[in-house]
């Protein structure tokens, strides 16, 4: 079967507007950058916000989720690029987790001396490549997509100059990287030789119909180091060791990224290259995969389980343990799916959860940015008494905290998992049901005990006297960081409120 084949010369230009529009953006920045004079840098923020802004706006002519683009001619199934339901839901969270991202960045490169049109054009790249990722539907296009995404976020981890913890984690996140593209492209090279076809569509129809045991076995061996490779990715245990350091290491803002953004760039991918790709082989990737996702949860949670306040932890590296815990839980429904009789209601559950984790979890990022304002340790011990400093940061993050854990009044954080648990009972996976109500459980602990001490008395060190009472020497909150936490406190308690918004993807097909 061979690949060279003619394409449709039209292109849909509406359905490919997103990431075009956010790629576009990136570029304008870049040329500005060169013109503007350092006293006007701050606008290159604004300006990426509003690019951010106006290509998630452009999703809303999408909502018909029937668009597809670069097909082969004969062929209107085998497509590059489509813009369904999926597409759009996943769409929607990397340029809105973005749009969130800027907002925390614009007084942090500010107030760090980072270089402006570097960050945003790398900011902005890299979310055009987030973008691009969940309308991919051929191998070629998908890994592109990916290393777009991932190759940005490494110069931005180490954009700090000159401090040792930034470039060790922009270090450790590349060769791990790295690593997980050399193996994926050899993946994805022996499915290549097996089918014939880097088309999802035909891969998927290629498989099913081998011929030959020996194009069988090498048609194996691609998928199973193609699912390595997102592993990585996706920071499933044990592929998760550089999660941490890279958290604490990166600006805050981009920390927040990749827990947000950079996971929905590795979960879409691995949706895609599973379900719509090797179906046929759902025997081998559903038992791997629940056995990722119990790992993955049982190491994270145990990690964040050290993090205890009194031993000095950072906040930063517990959100990064609690990150590989929510990993797990991700991909329960991903796991399910190889198991389900219906895998798109499986799949709806894991996009449902991604989007309420997003919205809390950046949520807690920007009240960590703010903490770290007056406090650049971000140690927990710092966030004790905040709710005598700053009263509705800590009820917000207090509500952050019981969304990821699954308590009210966080109902969307609660509900979410329910989903994640009906997808796992559904596909006879009760062993691993049993597995997430365990570190369920063991996560309520550590997620408690941060909220609760942010309404203990704060402890001055010795020598130095107690802080004021609130409201006598609070600094004033940024504009902009005060509107990315606004906005993610009104979303999740909209969410939580309304919770079918997001749980209507768990009844629907996305696929």
């Amino acid at each position: 079967m061979s690949q060279v084949t003619s394409l449709v010369q039209s292109v849909d230009w509406l359905a490919i507007a997103p990431p075009t529009l956010t790629a576009a953006t990136a570029l304008v920045v870049l040329v500005a950058d060169l013109f503007l004079p350092a006293a006007r840098k701050p606008l290159l923020g604004w300006v990426s916000t509003a690019g951010l802004a106006a290509a998630a706006l452009l999703l809303l002519p999408l909502l018909d989720g029937h668009r597809r683009t670069f097909c082969l001619t004969g062929t209107p199934r085998a497509c590059s690029y489509a813009a369904d339901h999926f597409t759009l839901a996943i769409q929607f969270l990397v340029l809105a987790g973005a749009l969130l991202t800027a907002l925390l960045s614009i007084d942090t490169v500010k107030d760090h001396g980072l270089p402006a049109g570097e960050y945003w054009f790398l900011l902005l790249s890299s979310a055009a490549g987030a973008a691009l990722l969940p309308a991919s539907r051929d191998l070629a296009t998908l890994v592109i997509a990916l290393e777009v995404a991932s190759l940005p976020a490494f110069a931005l981890v180490g954009l700090r100059r000159g401090d040792r913890l930034s470039s060790e984690a922009a270090l450790k996140f590349f060769l791990s990287s790295v690593a997980a593209t050399a193996v994926m492209l050899l993946g994805v090279s022996f499915v290549y030789a097996a089918t014939g076809s880097l088309h999802l569509t035909r891969v998927a129809h290629a498989l099913a119909a081998l011929p030959d045991p020996r194009l069988a076995t090498l048609a194996g061996a691609g998928v199973a180091l193609t699912l390595v490779g997102f592993a990585f990715k996706t920071a499933a245990a044990p592929f998760h060791f550089w999660v941490p350091d890279t958290y604490v290491g990166a600006p805050l803002p981009i920390a927040a990224y990749l827990s947000v953004v950079g996971k929905a760039v590795g979960f879409s991918g691995l949706i895609l290259v599973t379900v719509q790709g090797f179906p046929s082989y759902a025997h081998v990737w559903g038992p791997a995969l629940a056995v990722l996702a119990a790992l993955t949860m049982t190491v994270g949670n145990a990690a964040a389980l050290r993090q205890d306040p009194a031993r000095d932890r950072s906040a930063i590296r517990l959100l990064a343990w609690s990150s590989v815990g929510q990993a797990g839980y991700l991909l329960v429904p991903i796991a399910a799916a190889g198991y389900a009789h219906d895998p798109a209601h499986a799949i709806g559950a894991t996009v449902a959860y991604a989007l309420m984790y997003a919205a809390v979890n950046l949520g807690a990022f920007a009240v960590a940015a703010l903490v770290a304002r007056t406090r650049p340790a971000n140690r927990l011990a710092d966030y004790r008494g905040l709710y005598h400093r700053r009263p509705l940061v800590a009820l917000a993050l207090g509500f952050f905290l019981l969304c990821l854990a699954g308590l009210p009044p966080g109902v969307i954080g609660l509900f979410a998992k329910v989903t994640v648990f009906s997808a796992a009972v559904d596909a006879g996976l009760g062993w691993l049901a049993v597995v997430m109500a365990a570190n369920v459980v063991i996560a309520l602990y550590y997620y408690l005990q941060w909220t609760a001490a942010l309404f203990r008395p704060a402890e001055a060190p010795a020598g130095e006297p107690a802080e004021a009472p609130a409201g006598r020497t609070r600094a004033p909150v940024p504009a902009a960081l005060a509107t990315a936490l606004a906005l993610a406190t009104a979303l999740g308690v909209v969410l939580s409120g309304a919770p079918q918004l997001v749980l209507r993807f768990a009844a629907g097909a996305l696929l």
